[in-house]
């Protein structure tokens, strides 16, 4: 009988197929849900997934493919969610399986639509998971670079400093470095900014911008992203540390970023939906943006990025008109 721990991945997308790949470096076998059993078939037949990263390899009997999420859950010691966020509740419907005794990990970067909050505050509020029972898995790390095993660096957060360290041991790799953080809520609402800051690049980008004005907005968004997270949780954080600044970095910077190239095409002229049905990726940013400005109606940050971003995206605003009046709240 094997004494590892039982890992069960939720979700079918690049990021989940990045997580897999890391999980399977250490251990035996990897519980794997996902909706389309099409793909679960494909898997089993030919080894990759049909849809997402598909130039990894996989020994299907090595994985516990499943399209019921109960199954899954109810078989793992340690619950990783890595779906879009806005099918989070969706997907949490479902369950029927007990979560008690559970380790709840959330690589989901993004807030639950039904409750306007992050994965781990919806988990401990909802459902009364302690904060030593849930972790969060940050970057900055692209999919796309695990797949290729480009050197990549992955900060694991949880309440509890022994939950973060196993979590990191079993993704560590010879091309995953892991470190590990206390702060669990700073570390996942950052998560969920730079998505927003990776949108706003892109849309500058779009609309002509060079890299001298992208190096203020970048300057601008980490500054702007630590007032917010400040008014949310305020503990010691060094906003610079790869969890916050790399993160937001790669994000806004790298041409593997969905959230960017989702800005890039709304600078050029696309409208929102048209934008998302030529990606067929969903931009986290996008949700996050009106999430993020709702909440900060309560918290009173100075968020002119933000505010920026979400004028365009829902209130129609043209963007050119937008960021020229933004570059004026810029220093």
């Amino acid at each position: 009988m094997s004494n590892h721990p039982k890992f069960a991945v939720i979700g079918g997308g690049s990021w989940a197929t990045a997580i897999v790949k890391m999980l399977k470096t250490n251990l035996p076998e990897v519980i794997w849900y996902m909706r389309s059993q099409e793909a679960i078939n494909h898997i089993k037949t030919h080894g990759h997934n049909p849809n997402y990263l598909t130039s990894v390899e996989f020994n299907p009997n090595t994985l516990i493919l499943t399209n019921d999420i109960n199954e899954a859950i109810a078989n793992a010691d340690y619950v990783v969610l890595a779906i879009p966020s806005a099918f989070v509740g969706k997907e949490l419907e479902k369950l029927t399986t007990s979560l008690e005794g559970k380790v709840i990990i959330s690589a989901i970067k993004g807030i639950v639509p039904e409750s306007s909050l992050i994965i781990g505050e919806h988990f401990h509020q909802k459902y009364g998971i302690s904060y030593d029972k849930i972790a969060v898995i940050s970057g900055p790390c692209h999919a796309e670079e695990v797949a290729l095993e480009r050197l990549s660096y992955l900060t694991i957060a949880s309440g509890d400093k022994q939950t973060a360290s196993d979590i990191a041991k079993y993704l560590s790799s010879y091309f995953i470095k892991t470190k590990i953080s206390d702060d669990i809520i700073g570390t996942e609402y950052a998560a969920m900014l730079k998505n927003i800051y990776a949108i706003a690049a892109g849309i500058a980008h779009g609309l002509g911008y060079g890299d001298n004005f992208q190096a203020v907005l970048m300057s601008n968004a980490i500054r702007e992203m630590k007032r917010f997270v400040r008014k949310v949780y305020r503990m010691k954080r060094n906003i610079n540390n790869s969890a916050y600044l790399g993160d937001l970095l790669v994000t806004g910077y790298s041409l593997f970023s969905r959230n960017r190239t989702f800005g890039n095409m709304i600078g050029k002229g696309y409208t929102v939906n048209s934008a998302m049905m030529e990606m067929r990726m969903i931009a986290e940013g996008y949700y996050a943006a009106k999430s993020a400005y709702e909440l900060n109606q309560k918290l009173k940050a100075k968020t002119p990025i933000i505010d920026a971003v979400y004028q365009v995206l829902y209130e129609g605003k043209d963007a050119r008109k937008t960021f020229n009046k933004l570059t004026e709240k810029l220093d």
